[in-house]
């Protein structure tokens, strides 16, 4: 054991092994430069970063929630559908609009296993239309178990138009 350590410190005061010890050291500075840069590369493709730091920076400057653009754009989407004439397509967007409200709501925090349970826990203070929304809510239930109900362009807008309120009343546009 006393020969290993009396090894070990000659080779670290040697003079010829101050060359090796050098060329670790530099090693080392590049290995943890090149860790730092990957680090910091990672965490700027992260999403954490974006969810955590600039969605609160930019609800708080622009006074909006975090995802309006997103849910505008998907809302232009479905609103798109009425515009192809076809009748599947209308009730593809009863269908959308009726999950993105139950996201909506499961993401505020009001309980239910799904939209019908969260609209009961809901009151007329909360959303005011909101028996024309359990409405709409009981014809895209209709939709969904009876493919061959029939559903026209004045109907979908109809529905549409209440979906779209409640997405006012709740502040998510």
């Amino acid at each position: 054991m006393e020969n290993i350590s009396q090894g070990t410190l000659f080779f670290i005061f040697n003079p010829s092994g101050e060359v090796w010890f050098e060329t670790v050291r530099i090693v080392f500075i590049v290995t943890s430069a090149l860790l730092i840069a990957g680090i910091i590369f990672t965490l700027s493709r992260s999403s954490y970063i974006k969810f955590s730091f600039l969605e609160d920076a930019t609800e708080f400057l622009t006074f909006r929630p975090s995802g309006v653009k997103k849910l505008t754009k998907t809302w232009n989407k479905i609103k798109a559908r009425l515009d192809s004439g076809l009748e599947s397509e209308y009730k593809l967007a009863v269908i959308e609009a009726d999950a993105i409200l139950d996201d909506i709501l499961r993401r505020m925090g009001y309980r239910g296993d799904n939209l019908e349970e969260r609209l009961v826990n809901l009151t007329s203070a909360t959303l005011p239309n909101i028996e024309k929304l359990k409405e709409a809510h009981k014809s895209r239930t209709n939709i969904l178990h009876n493919p061959d109900q029939g559903l026209s362009l004045d109907e979908a807008q109809k529905i549409l138009d209440v979906f779209e309120k409640s997405f006012e009343n709740i502040q998510a546009f």
